[in-house]
């Protein structure tokens, strides 16, 4: 069934022969903010409903050739407007009973005031609103359901008699805690109430505001409120009457209106019914058939797919084998420029030992020469000297071999498994390694105060900290203060490296970790050293940052969480 969207005007079907009550009529609806279009006879009326539903049809009952009650039971025959609201209009008084039973929802003289039609057609939409919340699949047949509320118990009597005639289950209510407990009982899903405005017993207009209230949260939401008042009400009272939330005011000397009206209403309810439990069965089957349909072709576009995406995932695995070849290429490439830059200092360091080893060993093989030639007492002495010079070479060669026992603890091949590290013994090996750059104008501070071992791969400590000591070695050319620290607590352990160097500026700390930025001349550094740090870090699901030092200079900060660590321990 179709409806008007939340935020649009309702749309109004106008059928009236006459040009200038039709302006009239239209401009009016229009000035109250509903879209009406306008046929001038019924057979045209039944072409446009075939093209487009509106939300309430108002239809004069004289109309040229077809009359507006035939109008009406043509609609009602069909299963696309059989619910459609109608309010009819008549020139006369005497054409509401055969309006009612022609199937119209409402009937209206012309010469009504204008503001109780506006009352009347927002009641109407209103009850079309409220009873979409019907369950579309409900049994296919059900008797009506009337609450009839009147201090007078011969009226309650007569008049649940009257209604009972057509079929319905009517439940009666002396004044208000009987109706309202009605109302909230789990059986109380009524398609209709009746209710005298006029009880001595009660405050009507009151209690019409207190159901009007409960409407939305009864079992039956959506029921039709019909208020009954004295003959003749006024207009004030019918417009209280309607504020107060009733759908429609009924003179109760007029009980035969009454029940047309309830039975056009539940007969039109039930047909809305009917319409939703037939169209969810078959929007259940256009869906069955449609879920069918999209299976099908999902199955045919996998199968169709299939060859594509296998294609697309081994590019892709080829794609990531050589970005990770590349990648190793690249930090092995690194890594020996910096071995390459190592060991150019390290032949330095080699070179001095070496030559007071080449030194003494010709010593040692001219006294060892002249032993046979001299006394017992100057032989004695010679061998002292060559004792001493041979004590001199052994410590020289602890030295290289020390320097030997660094450098091959530094370039060990397995660096990508993780291990528990002893952090100071780490530092202190890197620090002998870049001591050729360090020399006597750079001292270095250590502060060992964090976790003595941690789990990481030894790449952590041996290449992320030479890179850094080594930048700032190279930021201070005259001299300065290196300070290395560690410490830890219950999230992560920390590595601090800070310097009294210029430091970095602002603008370049976030581009120093980028592969290939440098700020060192041209051919003095490949711009590699931190963007690896960097990587190995991440690696270890850690953060590698820099701030300003105390005394002013850079400070990096390596972090590791000891999570990380957990999960390999």
């Amino acid at each position: 069934m179709s409806g008007t969207p939340a935020g649009e005007p309702a749309r109004i079907l106008l059928v009236e022969d006459s040009e200038t009550q039709a302006l009239e009529l239209r401009l009016f609806l229009e000035a109250h903010g509903f879209s009406v279009s306008r046929c001038a006879c019924a057979e045209t009326a039944l072409d446009a409903l075939n093209e487009a539903q509106p939300d309430l049809v108002v239809a004069d009952y004289h109309l040229p050739g077809m009359n507006g009650d035939e109008l009406i039971r043509q609609m009602r025959l069909s299963l696309r407007t059989r619910a459609l609201p109608v309010l009819m209009l008549t020139g006369g008084n005497g054409g509401e009973r055969q309006g009612l039973e022609s199937g119209a929802d409402a009937y209206l003289p012309k010469s009504a005031d204008r503001d109780l039609m506006i009352l009347r057609i927002r009641a109407l939409l209103r009850e079309r609103r409220a009873g979409g919340d019907d369950n579309p699949g409900a049994a296919a047949f059900r008797r009506g359901r009337i609450l009839v509320i009147d201090g007078s118990a011969t009226y309650r009597t007569f008049l649940a008699g009257l209604l009972g005639q057509d079929g319905h289950q009517v439940a009666v209510a002396d004044g208000p805690a009987a109706a309202l407990a009605a109302l909230d009982a789990r059986d109380g899903a009524f398609d209709c109430v009746t209710l005298d405005l006029l009880g001595h017993a009660y405050d009507g207009l009151a209690l019409c505001k207190e159901i009007d209230l409960r409407r939305e949260n009864a079992v039956g939401a959506g029921f039709h409120l019909v208020a009954i008042s004295g003959s003749d009400p006024a207009k004030d009272f019918l417009v209280q009457a309607f504020a107060a939330g009733a759908d429609d005011v009924i003179s109760k000397t007029d009980a035969e209106v009454l029940a047309l009206r309830v039975r056009g209403f539940v007969r039109r309810r039930l047909l809305e019914e009917d319409d939703r439990r037939i169209a969810g069965e078959f929007g259940q089957r256009e869906r069955a058939v449609e879920r069918a349909r999209a299976e099908a072709e999902a199955a045919e576009a996998r199968a169709s797919l299939a060859d594509a995406l296998e294609r697309a995932n081994q590019d892709l695995a080829e794609a990531n084998h050589r970005l990770t070849e590349a990648q190793a290429k690249l930090v092995q490439a690194a890594k020996m420029a910096s071995l390459g830059e190592l060991v150019a200092g390290i032949a330095h360091e080699i070179n001095n030992p070496l030559a007071f080893i080449l030194a003494h060993q010709g010593t040692v093989e001219r006294i060892l020469g002249e032993l046979s030639q001299v006394d017992p007492a100057a032989g004695a002495k010679s061998v002292e000297k060559a004792r001493s010079r041979i004590g001199a070479m052994r410590l020289g060669l602890t030295r290289i071999q020390d320097l030997v026992l660094n450098l091959r603890k530094f370039s060990r091949l397995d660096e990508g498994e993780r291990a528990l590290v002893n952090v100071p013994e780490a530092i202190e090996t890197v620090l002998a390694l870049i001591q050729h750059k360090l020399g006597d104008r750079i001292a270095v501070e250590r502060t060992f105060s964090g976790r003595p071992e941690i789990h990481c791969t030894p790449a952590l400590l041996n290449q992320v900290v030479m890179n850094i000591l080594g930048n700032a070695a190279d930021a201070m050319p005259e001299g300065g203060t290196i300070r290395v620290a560690t410490r830890s607590n219950e999230v992560c352990d920390e590595i601090r490296i800070s310097d009294t160097g210029p430091g970095i500026p602002e603008n370049l700390r976030e581009k120093i970790f980028e592969p290939f930025f440098t700020t060192k001349p041209v051919g003095a550094g490949t711009g590699l050293g931190l963007a690896i740090a960097y990587s190995v870090v991440q690696a270890h699901s850690g953060s590698l940052t820099v701030e300003t030092a105390p005394t002013g200079g850079a400070c990096f900060v390596i972090g590791i969480p000891r999570q990380a660590a957990h999960a390999h321990e």
